[in-house]
């Protein structure tokens, strides 16, 4: 099918559960006051980062979930660890901001695609199966594996796995919604958000869904990733105030700051999205992935973006000069940045480009993230600005691109690049317009 002819793909619908807000309107509220989401963590006792300080979604209690954000999925949050019941409930959010009459649509035509980190068990649920293999008599405590299978594994509850497998949010999502179309789950870290929405549109350019249901979850504020956190990654240890410690390119960066968070997007084609009048938020133009180790099998993260940019303008027939911003993934690491800046200036080369990155505001919540950054854009679209640079305020000649920051920046360019990379090299990107 040429590009003339292709269905042409819409977003109609958004829900979003970050540690700047619940909603739309919260998460505007934040991003125009400049207001962080990250502070020391509420719901947790205690996690192995600095000071205990991440960005947490402090509405979603355990009552908020059964009574606000999951009431169709009552029955089944026991079966959902905390970041299945955040994809969960985005995609409740984002069909209710849809305005989708689910009565009057086809079922069949209406699928998921869904991100998620890989999910992990907290100590205490592993705990009893864990002594359960361990000989009596032994002063040391080994864990002995051969007793795993018929001393352990009886003492776990019985439905243990299904509260963490990462395709479980699709799963609910797909249940729940009666969404008897295609239905996949990505697991890529922070490049599942636009890895999603790539494969999102493009099953409906080929005609597979009407609808679709897209979006990620992840959390990195969790007792086992947070260690994971502090072992392998560089965490931001100071200033003292953790809503200053997420410094995107900022010569002053120490590192990032985990976080959690989910949000979904509900997107249609065009023709079905008119049919039913529904209101247009915005347009996927376009977007791209690559994945780049060298000989040495270091991941080459600069790379991998430049191509990952570049498919995607390839995708929405798109030049540089068109993008109004990038909406980087600014993580605040100190090489990962550098890797950051170096590909954005060799795609836009003289074009000053606008740069923000909002885990200035929201901290990294793993694969939750690029869809969360993308909602954070349209939002700061819609009122006709870009939004600021959190903690950005001593340029690092490394990081050689044009930051906004101080203030929102006003535009009339409604046009971004929404860009996000893991540590092994794997790179995303889309293209989106705001209406």
């Amino acid at each position: 099918m040429s590009d003339n002819h292709r269905p042409q793909t819409v977003i109609t619908g958004i829900g979003i559960l970050s540690p700047i807000g619940i909603g739309i309107a919260e998460v505007w509220d934040s991003l125009s006051n400049g207001k962080s989401g990250i502070a020391r963590v509420e719901h947790l006792a205690h996690i192995p980062t600095p000071d205990c300080a991440a960005g947490e979604v402090r509405g979603f209690t355990a009552e908020a979930a059964r009574k606000l954000y999951l009431q169709a999925q009552r029955k089944s949050i026991k079966v959902m660890c905390r970041e299945i019941q955040l994809g969960v409930a985005s995609a409740n959010l984002a069909l209710e901001h849809s305005g989708l009459d689910m009565d009057a649509i086809d079922h069949q035509r209406l699928g998921v695609d869904f991100g998620a980190n890989l999910m992990f068990s907290p100590p205490e649920v592993l705990r009893d199966a864990s002594w359960e293999c361990v000989n009596d008599g032994d002063t040391d405590r080994h864990f002995q594996f051969d007793r795993w299978g018929l001393d352990g594994l009886p003492k776990m509850e019985p439905l243990w796995l299904l509260r963490y497998l990462p395709n479980m949010p699709a799963c609910h999502i797909g249940i729940s919604a009666d969404a008897r179309g295609p239905n996949n789950s990505i697991t890529l870290d922070e490049a599942s958000g636009n890895l999603v929405l790539g494969e999102t549109i493009r099953i409906i350019r080929r005609g597979g869904a009407d609808i679709m249901i897209s979006g990620t979850t992840g959390t990195r504020l969790h007792p086992v990733k947070s260690m994971h956190a502090k072992m392998w990654d560089e965490l931001a240890t100071t200033p003292e105030d953790p809503t200053k410690r997420c410094r995107p390119f900022d010569a002053d960066r120490q590192g990032e700051v985990v976080a959690e968070g989910a949000s979904s997007l509900i997107v249609e084609s065009e023709s079905h999205a008119k049919a039913r009048n529904a209101k247009v938020i915005a347009r996927v133009l376009g977007t791209g992935s690559s994945c780049v180790i060298g000989r040495d099998l270091k991941a080459n993260n600069r790379q991998a973006l430049v191509r990952a940019m570049n498919a995607a303008f390839r995708d929405g027939g798109i030049e540089p000069g068109d993008i109004g911003h990038v909406n980087a993934h600014g993580q605040g690491s100190r090489q990962s940045d550098v890797d950051e800046a170096a590909a954005i200036r060799e795609v836009f080369k003289d074009i000053d480009i606008p740069v923000t990155a909002f885990k200035s505001y929201t901290g990294s919540p793993g694969s939750g993230c690029g869809t969360i950054e993308i909602v954070c854009s349209i939002v700061g679209l819609q009122h006709g600005v870009i939004p600021k640079t959190l903690n950005y305020e001593r340029p690092d000649p490394d990081c050689p691109v044009n930051v906004v920051h101080g203030d929102h920046l006003p535009t009339d360019n409604k046009m971004f690049l929404s860009i996000n990379v893991t540590r092994m090299g794997q790179a995303s990107a889309a293209v989106i317009v705001v209406e």
